[in-house]
């Protein structure tokens, strides 16, 4: 009797050639796809596949759950790696765990597998997430065991077997996307003198093509959730779509770090994220707006961690429930709304408004208005002083 297994399936250069080489060795396998907003549609899925006989796949439809579960809790902490990873492709691996663990648990199976390499961040985030779900499923990683070395070992096999691949030799990046943005790795990346070429870009025209003249959009927000795009409502998936396509028109949303991976490892990655950067500016700056310093102070550290949790692969930790909890509550007053000019790559603040504001004009002023206290100051530097007077 075959012993089967579920393989989380993207239709990418690794999975593709997992699900041959798994096959071969036994496997009953079982292809489960999460949409996130992949590269390939489902139809496209559903082709490739088709080309391995007898193999079920499963399609699910996540981007509401990835969108309000996912992004939004991410969004609301102000998550943000290293200064430059809004962890679009972090967030979603949890969530592939999670439903490739459901399937397991409908399909019978024994087993779960993945396309991630030995020395990458995801093998982690998946692995964690299917073991704090169901630690009885045993995990078969075939990058970390096969004979195939690099990518370009994988596209010979891939070629051999008549596997249909879209990657060349000539264009090997290695690239995840999702509505949250996309991930670019490999290939000239791997030079740290190389730029990353035009055609490693998927959301973002080039800044050469990016339009001169500036384009204002206003995005309201609801207890920290952005719940219009110029006065319009939109659901939340389809506002991120909405701002990808008009952020990536003014070339918003390119990152180019150098990374510390989980494994302990530094890397380049390349990232375009439009949506999550206008939407990342925008939240953080009605924050600024409403919130007190001391909770602005604390929430930066909080944010910190909360990033490095996501990172990390440690979604369902016990802290990271908790960190939630206290953003939860510091959100309850983050309504408003926030205008911002998008032009040549720049986000740049145009309009603040909030009936939460904590900015009063009369004593931020040095006009006619300024009902500031003068007398009060001497008295108050004359105490903030005391610790420091020899």
């Amino acid at each position: 009797m075959k012993k089967k297994l579920v393989l989380a399936y993207s239709g990418g250069l690794d999975t593709s050639c997992c699900l041959k080489w798994l096959k071969d060795r036994g496997f009953e396998v079982v292809c489960f796809s999460a949409d996130l907003g992949s590269e390939f549609s489902p139809a496209e899925l559903m082709k490739k596949v088709a080309k391995f006989k007898g193999v079920k796949l499963y399609i699910k439809d996540l981007k509401k759950e990835f969108a309000n579960e996912y992004i939004l809790p991410a969004l609301k902490a102000g998550a943000l790696y290293q200064g430059k990873y809004l962890l679009n492709t972090a967030l979603g691996r949890p969530l592939i765990a999670k439903h490739l663990v459901e399937v397991a648990n409908k399909e019978g199976a024994s087993f779960v597998s993945h396309g991630c390499t030995a020395k990458g961040n995801d093998q982690v985030r998946i692995e964690v997430g299917v073991k704090s779900l169901n630690s009885k499923l045993k995990i078969v990683a075939p990058l970390r065991e096969w004979e195939l070395t690099s990518r370009e070992t994988e596209i010979a096999y891939a070629k051999k077997h008549k596997i249909p691949i879209t990657v060349t030799k000539k264009k090997i990046y290695s690239i995840d996307q999702n509505i949250w943005g996309v991930s670019i790795e490999a290939g000239i990346l791997e030079d740290l003198n190389n730029e990353p070429t035009e055609d490693a870009f998927v959301l973002t025209q080039s800044l050469s093509k990016a339009p001169s003249k500036p384009q204002y959009i206003t995005i309201e927000f609801k207890k920290g959730k952005p719940i219009k795009l110029n006065n319009k409502a939109l659901d939340l998936v389809a506002l991120i779509g909405k701002l990808n396509k008009i952020g990536g028109k003014h070339c918003i949303g390119r990152t180019d770090l150098i990374e510390d991976r989980v494994v302990g490892i530094k890397s380049r990655e390349i990232y375009e994220a439009p949506a999550a950067w206008i939407l990342h500016t925008a939240h953080k700056e009605l924050e600024s707006l409403v919130l007190d310093k001391e909770t602005l102070y604390f929430k930066e550290l909080v944010a910190l961690k909360y990033s490095q949790l996501v990172y990390q692969g440690l979604w369902f930790s016990a802290l990271k429930e908790s960190l939630d909890n206290f953003v939860e509550g510091t959100q309850k007053k983050v309504s408003g709304k926030i205008t911002l000019k998008l032009c040549k790559g720049n986000i740049i603040i145009a309009k603040r408004n909030s009936s939460f504001s904590l900015y009063k004009k009369e004593l931020a002023t040095y006009g006619e208005g300024d009902k500031f206290d003068r007398n009060c100051a001497q008295g108050f530097i004359n105490i903030w002083s005391q610790p420091f007077i020899g």
